[in-house]
């Protein structure tokens, strides 16, 4: 299963609708979790998800919304008797504040603390970009590995059937047939999770091509100049990220308090986002990710 549990979705002063952030990504046996600020332990449980599902925890930066929450997760999968280990990634410079977080947490977890302080891989699948806000900030992809897709009529000329289906497979040939003449190519899913910056080149190049963009669109268009100062992204920017980056689905969150209905932020970024699908997430919410886009069979 490969999903997205909305947990949080305000930014920095959460509302009566609205939690802290929080936004666990649920693939293939994985959860990572993103960003938990403030109730992230009890939206979980709102949610219905365990903290024992969580495998890895990412951070884009070490303001109190995107890791105050971090004690309590770490915490709760203690009293859960997680057994697994658990990577935290961060950027190195917020080192001191999440050693000071975590000292807060109950002993008892295999926690291995991970910090970046570069663009590029830092976990199989999982690579960071850095994002333009006013502490040093990245965002994180998380790519599957490009496949084939079999296709039954190849397979039935060529007389495979059974295990030796299994076989060409393994081996990428079978009796003389090659695994690329009874397949196609199959491109693997994308994930990308941009929190607080401004418009950056690091945003593009972890939006680009992605299934499932979750991005920040802490402001309106109308209120550009507060964006600007602060260094986030308004709703037709964020819309602007995912049409220029090809995006499948493009879920915004981490709304100011100032807009109690996201109604008109959809609107402007819909109106931006070329063929990308929008979301305005609300909590609780869960987003699969969307079906695999259509290959050209050859």
């Amino acid at each position: 299963m490969r999903e997205l549990v909305v947990l949080g979705t305000a930014s920095q002063v959460p509302t009566r609708q609205r939690n802290h952030n929080g936004y666990l990504l649920l693939w293939d046996g994985q959860g990572l979790l993103f960003d938990p600020g403030e109730g992230t332990q009890r939206q979980m449980l709102l949610a219905g998800v365990s903290a024992s599902k969580v495998t890895r925890i990412c951070l884009t930066h070490v303001h109190g919304d995107h890791c105050y929450g971090l004690p309590g997760v770490l915490s709760r999968m203690v009293l859960d008797g997680v057994r697994h280990p658990v990577d935290l990634h961060y950027p190195a410079s917020g080192d001191d504040v999440v050693r000071a977080l975590v000292s807060l947490a109950t002993p008892g977890l295999d926690l291995r603390l991970l910090p970046h302080s570069g663009p590029g891989p830092v976990a199989p699948g999982l690579v960071v970009h850095p994002l333009d806000h006013r502490i040093e900030a990245y965002g994180y992809r998380l790519d599957e590995p490009d496949g084939r897709t079999l296709l039954p009529d190849r397979l039935a000329a060529a007389g495979i059937s059974g295990p030796d289906i299994g076989r060409l497979q393994r081996d990428g040939s079978f009796g003389g047939t090659g695994l690329e003449e009874v397949s196609i190519h199959r491109p693997g899913q994308g994930f990308a999770f941009v929190m607080d910056t401004a418009p950056c080149p690091g945003a593009g190049v972890l939006a680009e091509g992605a299934d499932l963009v979750v991005a920040e669109c802490t402001f309106s268009d109308d209120d550009a100049d507060l964006a600007d100062r602060y260094r986030h992204l308004t709703a037709g920017q964020a819309g602007a990220l995912a049409g220029s980056a090809g995006v499948g689905v493009l879920v915004l969150a981490h709304f100011s308090s100032r807009y109690a209905d996201t109604g008109e932020l959809a609107a402007q970024a819909r109106a931006t986002a070329g063929d990308a699908e929008v979301v305005a997430a609300e909590d609780l919410d869960r987003i699969p990710l969307p079906r695999r886009r259509p290959t050209t069979r050859r």
